[in-house]
């Protein structure tokens, strides 16, 4: 039996380095104060839901899904709105139901499991989440961030206007989608993935880490689980400003033999589609 100081001693270490480690993430790590008030993200909001997006358009039309706007865009304005010097482009939203709508048609499995890394506010898991609903299947989504889920902190969006929230209580609004479908796992990818063990991985999306050694250890552990024609969805995917991220894309795809579809949704954002061949 393991002597009980030493468990003591184990769980106090264990409490501490993870304390320290995470800290800066439980100070205010987005913004320390409201950014913007309401006349002014609502303008944004605006702003966005007007501009079109051809390629998008075309991409729903192709697979034969397409989100909700409505869900759409009030998801977005209390998780994609937020006061940055790029533009508001949550199209992403669009992409990641339409693929996984199709894939959930074609693909026969009692449940879907699916891994996201970067969940910030939870907008894509949400729309995942959607997806799963509205084609009455069972699965999980495990999501991954360093921002803690039950902390309150400013998250640079609208409800910051009402103080503090966690982000549970920034989406509860969607707790039916939250409670059915997603789990919430902070953490750094790199050490906090490999403790995941699933035996198959239908579904990914990636945001998180933009860098080639971080992006390469989240494949690693990926890309060995899916089978024929499962998918990943790699958000920002540019040579020009990422390009350790398209290094390791390029370079993991080719080893685990992958197709890979760029999709363009503007002059600022690209996705591309990888399917196990």
């Amino acid at each position: 039996m393991y002597p009980k100081i030493l468990q003591k001693f184990d769980a106090f270490l264990v409490k501490t380095v993870y304390g320290y480690a995470n800290r800066r993430w439980y100070r205010n790590p987005l913004t320390k104060k409201v950014k913007a008030d309401k006349e002014t993200y609502l303008r944004l909001w605006d702003d966005a839901k007007s501009r079109t997006f051809p390629v998008i358009d075309a991409i729903e039309k192709t697979y034969g899904y397409a989100i909700s706007p409505e869900f759409l865009h009030q998801l977005a304005l209390h998780t994609q709105v937020v006061i940055k010097n790029s533009s508001i482009n949550y199209q992403h939203g669009r992409v990641l139901y339409a693929i996984l709508s199709k894939y959930i048609s074609e693909t026969e499995a009692d449940t879907y499991n699916i891994i996201e890394t970067g969940t910030a506010m939870g907008f894509s898991s949400l729309c995942m989440a959607k997806a799963l609903q509205d084609k009455n299947a069972n699965g999980k989504i495990l999501t991954f961030d360093v921002l803690p889920h039950q902390k309150k902190i400013y998250w640079n969006c609208i409800d910051d206007l009402e103080g503090k929230k966690t982000r549970a209580e920034l989406l509860k609004n969607y707790s039916y989608l939250c409670n059915r479908y997603i789990i919430f796992h902070q953490g750094n990818t790199v050490t906090e993935m490999s403790k995941v063990y699933m035996t198959r991985i239908h579904f990914a999306f990636l945001d998180g880490g933009h860098d080639y050694h971080h992006l390469k250890a989240e494949l690693r552990h990926i890309m060995p689980c899916q089978f024929k024609n499962d998918v990943i969805l790699f958000d920002d995917y540019s040579p020009s400003k990422f390009p350790g991220l398209a290094k390791a894309v390029d370079e993991m795809c080719a080893e685990f033999e992958y197709a890979k579809e760029l999709i363009r949704a503007d002059e600022e954002r690209s996705y591309l589609l990888a399917r196990k061949k």
